[in-house]
């Protein structure tokens, strides 16, 4: 009995305790939120399929940087494998789209991120 009692005291410490450690913290963003409010991406499209590797590494490569970016699986989705082989006249991925119109046949962050510079200066 005596345990039940010493555990259940523990926890409403620790429930009475919570609000104020929370109320403690700084309001200060992480290393990852204000590199990512540095740089401003313009609208980033992904045409892929789920089984290239490529394509993976493009998606691994937006979300560790996080970089907002919009995700067309061209297997799943007719409308952009249409866009793809019309619009891109390509029928491989992974083809990137960055702003309204630079097109990027494969992926390599290099060319990703000098793609970017390019399209951002024209702003």
């Amino acid at each position: 009995m005596r345990k039940i009692f010493t555990a259940a005291c523990v926890l409403a410490i620790a429930a009475l305790a919570a609000p104020v450690l929370a109320a403690d913290v700084s309001p200060t963003q992480s290393k990852i939120d204000a590199s990512a409010k540095k740089q401003t991406y313009p609208k980033v499209v992904l045409y892929s399929v789920a089984w290239c590797p490529h394509c993976k590494e493009a998606k691994e490569y937006f979300t560790t940087k996080n970089i907002p970016f919009i995700n067309k699986d061209v297997e799943l989705d007719a409308t952009a494998m249409e866009e793809l082989t019309k619009k891109y006249k390509s029928q491989g991925v992974p083809v990137i789209i960055i702003g309204n119109d630079k097109v990027l046949k494969g992926f390599s962050p290099e060319a990703f991120e000098k793609a970017v510079k390019e399209v951002q200066s024209k702003k």
